[in-house]
């Protein structure tokens, strides 16, 4: 927001921003808006499942698309008089007397009582060919959002790290699985053999590209020119905290095996008062019912604290 000698401007105060409008920021702020407190949601619309087809495991939603998921719950928390929604990109958020200001691309300058970061998390997909490309369509992490669909079908878990020995084990619940290790883990006795009494097939050579097309996934090529078909691969990737704000307001971070999440407590306080966080920034378990499960609690306890 300008003036009209191009100086940025400052907003009137909220009692609250919430920094990120997908699934966790959404839920929160409808909380904040049923108990009739002025909640600004800020939205880059960046959602992290924006690359899936479809959005499975939150309930009344299951295999809608995330963008009509999205869509409807931003409809319903617009219906309040409250709530109001900006979209844009938030690049710095500070404390500013009792409470704080968050500014945007744009320069203009937002000041809330209380402040909420729905961030989220981004994944860091190696440099494989392939990998980009396939991501949300025929490479998931996640089996229980997707494995129901690729059920009885080719599976693969591609390693890039420990936490895919685990993935592997629980894959052919799902169907046929192999498990390319790609030079990226070693395996124990007990561990082939707990893999291969699941019926899962190791193969460790390293993978050079992923295939697939339009139509779908054709397979792995393997560094020694071989093809495996496959129709679907899981893997688990690290990920890194989205945007800058959660270092620039100091705010406690815990390093976890995929990455790091923000520290909360158990009303979702971040370690700077006032500072809340909810969804896959906050959580080592990231899922969409977990993120607005976060998202309300984040919003309750920080309408709690401006009693």
């Amino acid at each position: 927001m300008q003036s009209e000698g191009g100086t940025a401007m400052q907003s009137d105060p909220h009692d609250v921003i919430v920094v990120g409008g997908s699934y966790a920021g959404l839920s929160a702020a409808l909380a904040l808006a049923r108990a009739r407190k002025r909640v600004l949601v800020i939205d880059a619309g960046q959602r992290r499942n924006r690359f899936v087809r479809t959005a499975h495991n939150l309930l009344g939603q299951d295999g809608r698309a995330p963008e009509a998921i999205v869509r409807g719950a931003r409809a319903e928390v617009a219906a309040y008089p409250t709530a109001t929604f900006i979209d844009g990109v938030a690049v710095s958020a500070a404390p500013d007397g009792t409470g704080f200001t968050v500014t945007l691309e744009d320069g203009s300058a937002h000041p809330a009582a209380r402040l909420i970061l729905a961030t989220g998390v981004e994944d860091e997909l190696p440099d494989l060919p392939g990998l980009r490309d396939g991501w949300g369509r025929w490479v998931f992490h996640c089996p229980y959002c997707h494995g129901y669909e690729v059920a009885g079908r080719r599976l693969g878990v591609l390693a890039f790290g420990a936490t895919a020995t685990p993935l592997a084990k629980l894959i052919p619940e799902w169907g046929p699985t192999t498990f390319l290790t790609n030079g990226a883990v070693g395996l124990t006795s007990s561990e082939r053999d707990a893999l291969e009494g699941r019926g899962v097939v190791v193969e460790e050579t390293g993978v050079s590209a992923i295939i697939g097309d339009d139509g779908g996934m054709d397979g792995v090529r393997l560094d020694d020119g071989r093809v495996i078909g496959l129709d679907a691969l899981f893997t688990t990737v690290p990920t890194r905290l989205a945007g800058s704000l959660v270092d620039q307001l100091g705010c406690a971070v815990d390093e976890t095996t995929l990455g790091p999440t923000v520290r909360v407590d158990a009303v979702g306080q971040t370690s700077v008062p006032g500072v809340y966080a909810a969804g896959d920034a906050a959580q080592f378990d990231k899922s969409l019912a977990g993120a607005v499960a976060s998202g309300r609690l984040a919003g309750t306890m920080a309408h709690h604290s401006l009693l």
